[in-house]
């Protein structure tokens, strides 16, 4: 028998089908709206056909699509000095996704030290419940048994430790240890934050054994937390950071953010990309930072992020037996429930809102950073309905 579809068989998607989009919303072929609060996760940080990236990707288009890195391309040139300008980092590697921007840090670590003369240095710690990509490479990094099941041997040179555990990161360190790698707030793993402190103390460890630090910011950087990147809020600097995902507002782009010394063996021939850092992507990426570096703006995510918080604390007051906890920072906010997820996300969407399944029976909340107060209640809204109906089927069911 056929199959219904020509398609790989790997996503359980939600049967929608949106034709068009509107800042914060997104518009079904019916021509129901919904409240986009999943933004393609995390991806769409400017919302839905924002004028200025429409008019850059536009203005790119009409003059050349595709060069490749045999030659230079200015756009780089420009978007890598403005990340450089506004973070810690020296150099700049452009990708497609996330996933490559993390394979490329993994190389450039084990690459810093086989440099330095140890090669045998090429272990990297890990956390549990990370969600680091879907390569060979990075399902090991990340080291969940459901991602890992079925495609062989674990990638070696990754060692996980229990989330937020300091005595077990220093006694994972040996003689073999290269990096690091942490996502300032775990996404996938069920909106999970790492303390300032902990990763303060990861700093001070890293600089003391001679490690390197790498942050996966892909989900949280470019704003989501209120600031260009989330590291920014403990105080300290990685040594190699990835970023994708907001970047690109929509576009598929990604970044591997190194110091100098981090890069040292990163030379000509040992690493490359077919289409990143192409002038499409250039374009939109410089677009959305003209955007979220404007003055006031990352302000502005701070200000709806604290009527989110407020509105959460309340429905979570209001509705103890459908919401055990809020997490998160700025706009990369959580929902644990305390019914099954999946109804609580039914639930949600029979009240046109969108949003994002996660790890630890966890609701991702990830609104563009463009969405105002005003959609920011209104998304609200219609959670507390979405509440109030599990609320009223709950009472049914026990009656």
């Amino acid at each position: 028998m056929a199959d219904a579809t020509p398609l790989y068989d790997t996503y359980a998607r939600a049967p929608l089908r949106f034709e068009r989009g509107e800042g914060v919303w997104l518009v079904a072929e019916d021509g129901t709206r919904y409240l986009d609060f999943a933004a393609g996760v995390a991806v769409n940080s400017l919302g839905h056909a924002h004028p200025h990236l429409v008019s850059a990707l536009k203005d790119q288009a009409d003059k050349v699509w595709h060069l490749s890195n045999l030659y230079e391309i200015p756009g780089q040139e420009s978007l890598s000095r403005r990340l450089t300008e506004a973070t810690f980092a020296d150099k700049v590697f452009f990708t497609n996704s996330g996933a490559e921007a993390l394979e490329c840090a993994i190389k450039t670590a084990r690459r810093y030290h086989f440099s330095k003369g140890h090669p045998e240095k090429f272990h990297i710690i890990t956390f549990e419940g990370a969600f680091h990509g879907r390569t060979l490479a990075t399902i090991a990094a990340g080291g969940q048994a459901k991602y890992l099941e079925g495609f062989g041997p674990k990638a070696p040179g990754f060692y996980q430790v229990p989330f937020n555990d300091m005595p077990a990161v220093k006694a994972a360190i040996t003689e073999e240890t290269a990096a690091i790698l942490i996502e300032p707030i775990q996404g996938e793993g069920g909106i999970r934050m790492v303390s300032k402190e902990f990763l303060q103390e990861l700093r001070s460890l890293c600089d003391e054994y001679g490690l390197l630090l790498i942050l996966d910011e892909v989900q949280c950087g470019i704003g989501r937390t209120g600031k260009l990147f989330a590291y920014e809020w403990a105080g300290i600097t990685p040594d190699i950071m990835a970023v994708a995902k907001g970047i690109g507002g929509g576009f598929p782009l990604g970044a591997c953010l190194a110091t100098a010394e981090a890069a040292f063996g990163m030379i000509a021939g040992t690493h490359g990309s077919t289409y990143g850092g192409n002038p499409l992507a250039m374009a939109v990426g410089n677009a959305v930072l003209d955007v979220v570096l404007a003055d006031g703006f990352l302000q502005h995510v701070r200000d709806v992020a604290l009527v989110f918080r407020q509105g959460l604390a309340s429905l979570a007051d209001r509705f103890p037996d459908i919401i055990e906890e809020i997490r998160g920072d700025g706009l990369m906010l959580g929902i644990k429930a305390r019914v099954p997820s999946a109804d609580l996300l039914k639930a949600i969407r029979a009240e046109r809102l969108l949003a994002v399944p996660a790890g630890e029976n966890v609701i991702r909340l990830l609104p563009p950073l463009v969405t105002t107060a005003e959609e920011a209640r209104e998304g609200l809204s219609r959670l507390e309905r979405a509440a109030e109906q599990l609320t009223v089927e709950r009472r049914k069911a026990s009656a």
